[in-house]
């Protein structure tokens, strides 16, 4: 069975999902922001600024700066309420209208009486937006926090700005876990850029879609038609009863993991395809892969269920 990823119609279109400017507390004006991201050769982008008061309630109006080759999706980063650790829930909305009501968040401080963060993320998703849990390991998410929050797409695995500023770029374990409850959670890599700091171009989705268009770019992040890398490509991935074949650009390691411990790699030289053996999985319900290049650069697939 070829992945639903790579049977879907369309072709594969680069972008960050998770950037901000001078709209919140990034350094560059969203223009310069947006000409940065096409320069460097990305097909889409999403301004996801702070939507809190102290901003402005900013949805930045991106569509004055797509270009052929080069378009931009609203968003936000959506907070409100407080997390278990007593700290504002941080939420990434991406297709998000730009008339989104947004909640009572003066500061980045959780006040009595505020909108939670599960009903934002609620509100945000009907509006139409895919939905991520944003830099968890980052955010002291705990787990309690993550199952509260029923109405997210996608876990953000990977933070670009958080291993840069913090060395806590991470939400796999909030991922896998939210897998073995029996949810039906896709991840994606980001910048989180606000260019400080070198928080740029370290961590992306390739999306699978009929046009680089936003809403098709939604409507497949949604279905699942992606990956997330900080490096290398998928090209291709079969999955068959005993055995997952994996095509790919030139990596190392290839990684299948599944509930709790269970894990094969195989390693080699400049592997573009590799056979991963499926015997250790046979109690797992999903499955997910990661490939890494020479770099230590990787690349993971959306999780799949059996």
């Amino acid at each position: 069975m070829t992945d639903a990823m790579f049977a879907a119609p369309g072709q594969f279109y680069r972008g960050n999902l998770h950037t901000h400017s001078t709209r919140s507390d990034g350094v560059l004006e969203p223009v310069e922001v947006c000409r940065r991201y096409a320069a460097e050769g990305y097909d889409f982008m999403a301004l996801t600024d702070h939507l809190i008061g102290l901003y402005n309630y900013p949805i930045t109006d991106t569509t004055p700066y797509r270009v052929p080759g080069f378009t931009t999706i609203l968003g936000a980063e959506l907070h409100s309420g407080a997390m278990q650790n007593g700290e504002l829930w941080h939420i990434l909305a991406v297709g998000l209208p730009a008339d989104f009501d947004p909640p009572v968040v003066p500061d980045f401080h959780p006040t009595d009486g505020q909108e939670s963060g599960p009903a934002l993320a609620a509100r945000a998703r009907e509006a139409g937006a895919y939905v991520a849990i944003a830099h968890p390991e980052w955010s002291g998410l705990s787990l309690a926090d993550a199952r509260s929050l029923e109405h997210a797409d996608a876990v953000e695995v990977y933070n670009h700005g958080c291993a840069v500023g913090a060395d806590r770029p991470h939400g796999f374990y909030i991922l896998d876990r939210l897998l073995e409850d029996g949810r039906a959670m896709t991840l994606c890599a980001t910048d989180d850029a606000h260019f400080t700091e070198p928080d740029h171009f370290g961590g992306w989705v390739m999306v699978k879609a009929v046009e680089n268009d936003p809403d098709a770019l939604v409507a497949a992040l949604k279905a699942g038609h992606s990956y997330s890398s900080t490096g290398p490509d998928f090209r291709g991935i079969h999955w068959e009863e005993d055995q997952v074949i994996i095509e790919s650009s030139a990596v190392t390691s290839v990684i299948v993991q599944g509930k709790g411990a269970a894990a094969t790699a195989v390693h080699g030289d400049s592997m573009t395809r590799t056979h991963v053996p499926l015997q250790r999985f046979s109690q797992c319900d999903w499955l997910r892969v990661t490939v890494v290049d020479r770099a230590g650069r990787r690349a993971w697939s959306n999780p799949i269920r059996r």
